[in-house]
């Protein structure tokens, strides 16, 4: 009887990795908002969906076709964006060979397809593996000023009691509009 009463205590005692978190750590809307990160990501929306608060410096590559930005700090890859636009070194050909190669990896992962008015892609979280350095990442294929463009955003972690792949796909939302502001383009046209 004493060790029926002790499981039965144990059973209904909430474990601490199950409690949930404060309901402003959850329910924290995704704003488009300066400054910005890596100049398509809001800092503060994702210091919000990564729980970082840490100084992230910034490290860009490429150029404004085709490029990539670091944002990390003592070796944390805390988010990187890539873009690539439609031109002479990266075909239209060339980007469907990307978009294929991510549905694919993406897809074996249960990604989530990305709401149509974003264009082609998807959205998943990456199991322990070769992507464990940023597993949550998101891929989507637009049209911007009558040229094919992709943006890649990739995320170290997303804080605790945040929906990740519903936050990443907002954070795609505003990476694309802020990429058609910056060069000048209207996303989906």
């Amino acid at each position: 009887m004493l060790a029926a009463i002790m499981l039965f205590t144990t059973a209904c005692t909430p474990d601490e990795a199950t409690l949930s978190t404060p309901a402003t750590a959850i329910t924290g809307a995704i704003a488009d908002s300066s400054p910005y990160i890596c100049k398509l990501v809001p800092e503060q929306a994702f210091r919000l969906i990564s729980g970082m608060t840490i100084t992230l410096p910034e490290e860009t590559v490429g150029t404004n076709t085709n490029g990539d930005c670091r944002a990390s700090n003592a070796g944390s890859k805390s988010l990187m964006v890539a873009w690539m636009q439609e031109a002479a070194e990266s075909t239209r050909e060339y980007l469907d060979y990307i978009m294929e190669d991510r549905r694919k990896a993406y897809s074996r992962h249960g990604a989530a397809i990305l709401p149509t008015d974003l264009g082609e892609g998807l959205a998943v979280r990456f199991p322990e593996g070769p992507f464990g350095d940023q597993p949550y990442r998101v891929v989507a294929r637009f049209s911007c000023g009558g040229k094919q463009r992709i943006i890649t955003l990739y995320l170290a972690q997303i804080a605790k009691g945040r929906d990740g792949i519903r936050d990443m796909i907002e954070l795609m939302r505003i990476a694309q509009k802020r990429y058609g502001q910056i060069y000048t383009c209207t996303p989906g046209k």
